[in-house]
């Protein structure tokens, strides 16, 4: 993979990225000369705010960018006209109202997603919904996953990133791309899984919250995740039936750090509602995106086509949109949990 990167979005993940894509680039973020990459976001005040303090004035702002190494713009035509290699990081329900913008062909870029979600209405994987979209061929098509939450990437914490692709050659150079110091990689064919499973993780989270919210002990917590682990892996042997190992970090490590983690957005919107906060209030207090929330009805959807037996999505999916009490989902769910 050669040329420039544009990564479009600008929440806490799109910043990590940017951190790391610059700093693997050369040097620190404020050291090297010369524009790394572009760099889309949607409103121009926060581009403009950007450049005036030096960080993301939203997310993340104890990260110091040198904006010289920066290209901003707010318009997607530019940032994709401008770049070889297409790096998205929106949230996944606000994808195609970004790509409605659009006005070139994606075709001939590389699409890498680091989006954890499926997009909305379409009941596709992000990388899917390039491919048929928007003609991106499998080989020009790459998905960034693993445990990896933003706040320890500003923070420098060691952290390690799974590329997957069809194209070992472009997991590889994606993989390159991605050399931070404190930036670990490893490769995969398993593309849709690794896109399921990062959906999967958020609405397990939500559920660990949730009983963390209405008293539940570490000790279930544990046979929780234990099981929500062994729902990931009949989900995937339903839908993508290839060889892989659950327990590798990409899976069961992504999910661990989203059900534990005080990082883990998710967790904590479960946690209000186990603690009997209604889904608005609880989405208006924490003012940023729980994508559990909206991954829990897709994968419902989903799963209506393949019948897998998944007892934890059916019990989030009950709290949040059948508005079934968490204490008595919760319970239920306990008989079925070994």
């Amino acid at each position: 993979m050669t040329g420039r990167i544009a990564i479009l979005g600008s929440g806490s993940w799109a910043t990590a990225i940017a951190k790391i894509v610059i700093e693997a680039a050369g040097g620190e973020t404020g050291g090297a000369v010369g524009p790394a990459l572009v760099w889309y976001m949607r409103r121009q005040e926060v581009i403009n705010d950007f450049r005036r303090l030096g960080h993301n004035p939203s997310y993340l702002s104890s990260v110091q960018f040198d904006t010289s190494r920066i290209h901003f713009t707010s318009d997607i035509n530019e940032a994709v006209r401008m770049a070889d290699t297409l790096l998205f990081v929106t949230p996944s329900p606000y994808l195609k109202n970004h790509l409605r913008r659009l006005r070139l062909k994606l075709s001939d870029k590389t699409v890498v997603t680091a989006i954890k979600g499926i997009v909305p209405d379409e009941e596709l994987p992000v990388s899917e919904y390039f491919r048929s979209a928007y003609n991106v061929p499998d080989e020009r098509l790459a998905v960034i996953g693993g445990p990896s939450h933003a706040e320890e990437v500003a923070l420098g914490r060691l952290t390690y990133l799974t590329v997957a692709s069809t194209s070992e050659q472009l997991a590889a150079d994606v993989a390159a791309r991605l050399a931070a110091p404190y930036i670990k990689t490893k490769t995969s064919p398993d593309i849709i899984g690794i896109e399921y499973a990062s959906v999967l993780k958020n609405v397990y989270a939500i559920a660990a919250g949730i009983a963390g919210g209405l008293g539940y002990g570490d000790n279930f917590q544990a046979v929780l995740t234990c099981a929500a682990a062994q729902e990931t892996g009949r989900f995937l042997r339903a839908v993508y039936p290839i060889e892989r190992n659950v327990l590798d970090s990409v899976y069961l490590g992504d999910l661990l750090v989203t059900a534990y983690s005080q990082f883990s957005r998710n967790r904590v919107f479960g946690t209000m509602v186990g603690k009997g906060y209604s889904v608005k209030s609880a989405q208006m207090e924490m003012q940023m995106i729980a994508e559990g929330y909206f991954g829990t009805q897709t994968m419902k959807q989903l799963n209506r086509h393949f019948h897998v037996n998944m007892p934890i999505l059916d019990a989030v999916y009950n709290i949040l949109y059948e508005r079934i009490a968490p204490a008595v989902e919760i319970r239920l769910l306990t008989d079925s949990l070994r």
